[in-house]
């Protein structure tokens, strides 16, 4: 199976299955000198892990990381980064069921007729449980970004299913477990997911994920454009089914005299661009829209087909988030750093002797 890295000097390569005995990735192209420790990665891990609220899945992993290559001394060497997470807590019986059957909208059917032969244990390696190393690789992504040119990268949810949360402050993002910017929704999302769960269904989420900080000038013209790139690393997260880019589709009801951001001595007026214009950063914030689906594994039953196309109704039992999109922002956010570390290295590779242009 191909497909696994991502990223072209900064490179990340994930591995494991969703009920194997691990997971995790290799960073390779981090730059020596970073002071590195496990806490770092942790911090990040604890805010995706699983089990921690009654809205997500009650599967029970620590998600301990262990660095077992890349570090010396507490500073990165350069080398590979192996970063390893232990599965603990896998309950492989509640996929016997459907493992001759397909799941509506999930990747079962996909899989199967790719390879001819799928893991049906928690999704396999279709498993959402794979974006724990992601997030481990983000966390490294972050430290050096921050370090090196002072990028802060964030997200929130800004719509669960029917309900939209307006913006008000970064400050509540981390006081609730919807990582909304609105606390004054918190007690109706609390409700809505508390009658999603009864009804054995799912929903879906919009999420947003800033970075601020970066120089101009960084990305590449004209297939590995910052914000192509950017694009293909979001919607290589699961569950995602689109992408927008600064105003994205409301761009189609602007006039061009209200989308184009005019520029003044003292900076850009506006930011319907999201950061990239021609496929290279503007040094203004990038920011990135995120449409999440609605969970696959539901209790509803389902019409589908069996491995020899016999009709079937499927019921997915066992432990799974009503709305993945409610553990989605760290790993968001996380996949942004990965793309800007990659496209800081790619600059200073090509440009970094262009004085006063870093």
């Amino acid at each position: 199976m191909s497909g696994n890295t991502l990223g072209t000097l900064f490179c990340v390569t994930n591995f494991g299955e969703s009920h194997g005995p691990a997971i995790g990735c290799v960073v390779d192209g981090c730059p020596p000198g970073l002071t590195l420790a496990v806490e770092d990665i942790q911090q990040e891990l604890d805010r995706r892990r699983p089990g921690t609220s009654r809205h997500v899945t009650q599967r029970q992993e620590a998600d301990q990381v262990e660095i077992l290559s890349g570090i010396f001394e507490g500073k990165t060497t350069g080398t590979p980064i192996a970063l390893l997470i232990r599965n603990v807590d896998a309950r492989s019986k509640d996929y016997s069921a459907i493992a001759d059957t397909f799941r509506p909208g999930h990747a079962d059917y996909a899989y199967f007729k790719k390879y001819g032969v799928r893991d049906p244990r928690g999704g396999g390696r279709s498993s959402a449980r794979l974006t724990a190393p992601t997030v481990a690789a983000g966390a490294i992504a972050k430290k050096w970004l921050a370090e090196h040119y002072g990028v802060k990268v964030r997200g929130y949810m800004s719509q669960l299913g029917t309900i939209a949360m307006p913006f008000k402050s970064w400050e509540h993002v981390p006081h609730n477990p919807f990582y909304s910017a609105n606390p004054d929704v918190v007690a109706e999302l609390e409700a809505y997911m508390d009658q999603l769960r009864k009804d054995g269904d799912s929903a879906g989420a919009r999420i947003e994920v800033v970075a601020e900080g970066l120089p101009a000038g960084w990305g590449e013209p004209i297939y590995d454009r910052l914000d192509a790139d950017i694009a293909h690393a979001m919607m290589g997260l699961n569950a995602v089914k689109g992408v927008e880019i600064g105003a994205g589709f409301h761009s189609i009801v602007q006039r061009g005299s209200e989308h184009g951001d005019e520029i003044t001595p003292e900076g850009f007026l506006t930011n319907n661009a999201g950061g990239v214009l021609g496929g290279i950063s503007t040094g203004q914030p990038i920011t990135v829209s995120l449409a999440i689906k609605p969970t696959s594994s539901i209790r509803v039953e389902r019409r589908s087909i069996d491995r020899a196309g016999n009709p079937v109704s499927v019921q997915t039992l066992g432990r799974h988030d009503p709305c993945v999109g409610i553990r989605a922002t760290p790993i968001a956010e996380s996949l942004l750093a990965i793309i800007l570390a990659d496209h800081a290295l790619r600059h200073r590779a090509q440009c970094g002797d262009m004085s006063g242009r870093d």
